[in-house]
């Protein structure tokens, strides 16, 4: 679902953010990407977005070569993955259906499809009574679920979460991460990016660990 080979990426200034990473993620797995600030996790996700482009080597996502995509390809690649981020990113002067509905709207989904859509998803994160109200109102908890209900409302076959519990104490880290699980016990390709590594051994899952860059460990 998701492979790199040789990938580097180098910035502007001159900055080495990864270099020369190599790895494979099937399809249906649960994988965490861990290391400390500015090993290189958040570069791997906006590689795969698309959001930025490999100086060298070569990203494929679903079999495709991302290198040979224009920039017409990218909103259609863009609707099979989902993307939690730490701070959410919600529009806070609308409400919660309203957050969850947008992504559907730009995608040019009927009004009654992209409802029935929003509601299911509000269900698997346990606000569907929420979702005429305004994120503001929300815990950070229930904002996180709400940004996950907006990842995942288009059913993307892959979900990306950047430092998706950075925010929340351990309690609700672990309600967060039992979310995806469960995402990913119905077949959808999971990658979290997280520094919290008592979080990563309890979920005892696969994991690959960057060093300046580099990819030093997959177990």
């Amino acid at each position: 679902m998701i492979k790199f080979e040789n990938v580097s990426k180098q910035y502007a200034a001159g900055f080495e953010a990864l270099q020369d990473v190599s790895f494979s993620i099937g399809a249906g797995e649960l994988v965490f990407l861990t290391g400390h600030s500015g090993a290189g996790k958040s570069t791997v996700l906006k590689l795969i977005m698309l959001m930025e482009r490999a100086s060298s080597g070569s990203v494929q996502v679903a079999n495709k070569a991302l290198s040979v995509m224009g920039s017409k390809d990218i909103p259609l690649h863009r609707q099979q993955i989902g993307v939690v981020f730490q701070n959410h990113q919600l529009l806070f002067d609308r409400s919660v259906f309203e957050n969850i509905v947008l992504p559907l709207r730009i995608c040019g989904y009927q009004a009654d499809d992209a409802a029935r859509r929003v509601r299911a998803a509000l269900d698997k994160v346990g606000l569907l009574s929420r979702e005429k109200i305004n994120p503001q109102q929300l815990s950070a908890g229930e904002q996180q679920r709400i940004g996950i209900a907006r990842a995942i409302v288009h059913k993307p076959k892959i979900l990306l979460a950047d430092e998706p519990t950075g925010n929340l104490d351990p309690q609700l880290s672990a309600e967060v991460m039992t979310l995806f699980k469960q995402f990913n016990q119905v077949g959808t390709t999971v990658l979290v990016a997280s520094h919290d590594l008592s979080l990563i051994r309890r979920m005892n899952c696969r994991t690959l660990t960057l060093k300046e860059g580099r990819l030093i460990d997959d177990v």
